[in-house]
């Protein structure tokens, strides 16, 4: 039997994005198409098991060894730092960290700026370095409404489309990071399983550049 690579993929559109990715790139798990409520799926013949998380938890999985792989946005690696390798941009999952707020918002820097947002880190990484003074309101929901009822003077989020926030009234102010999926490895595992994890990331790779 192979040694068992353990991957952990985002539950939704996403990791069913990247399950394709991995079974055109050889490691198939048939179990992981059938109509089920299972969490873990085998395929022991090939050495791989997948298990499906919430997708902010799957950078916990990896980083303590659940997991060898996973997939995580690029948002959760900035916001929580997980002590991970980050092996491959997966170019799935596009999207951008914005600041934004109303259309016709002009900071006043002598004024501390409210900032309504889910990403704290990643808002406070970047307003220290514009030596932006800010208050920091952290939310978990209808992030957009927070400047419309006065919580906040912006908030930072991410944006696919923008529809929303021009539904809103608002629109993107500033543009922090892109974010996409990336393929992450656990460092120990990366050490124990270097060869396989490296063969898989590779093909990936290809199977992306087809």
């Amino acid at each position: 039997m192979n040694e068992m690579i353990n991957v952990a993929l985002p539950k939704g559109r996403l990791g069913d994005k990247a399950y394709e990715i991995l079974e055109r790139s050889g490691y198939p798990c048939p179990a992981m198409k059938e109509d089920n409520r299972k969490l873990t799926f085998e395929n022991p013949e090939i050495g791989v098991r997948y298990f499906l998380v919430k997708p902010s938890d799957v950078a916990v999985y990896v980083e303590r060894g659940a997991a060898d792989i996973g997939i995580a946005g690029k948002d959760i690696l900035l916001e929580y730092r997980p002590d991970v390798y980050e092996l491959l941009d997966l170019k799935m999952g596009r999207c951008r960290m914005c600041v934004a707020g109303p259309k016709d918002f002009r900071d006043d820097p002598a004024q501390t700026l409210r900032v309504a947002t889910k990403f704290p880190n990643i808002a406070r990484a970047y307003y220290s370095g514009l030596s932006r003074e800010i208050e920091l309101i952290h939310l978990n929901g209808s992030i957009e409404l927070a400047p419309l009822v006065g919580l906040s003077d912006v908030i930072v989020d991410i944006v696919e489309t923008g529809k929303t926030l021009y539904e809103n009234g608002l629109a993107p102010l500033a543009e922090i990071v892109d974010i996409s999926a990336r393929l992450i490895a656990n460092k120990a595992s990366f050490k124990f399983k270097g060869d396989a994890l490296r063969a898989l990331c590779r093909q990936m790779e290809r199977t992306m550049n087809l």
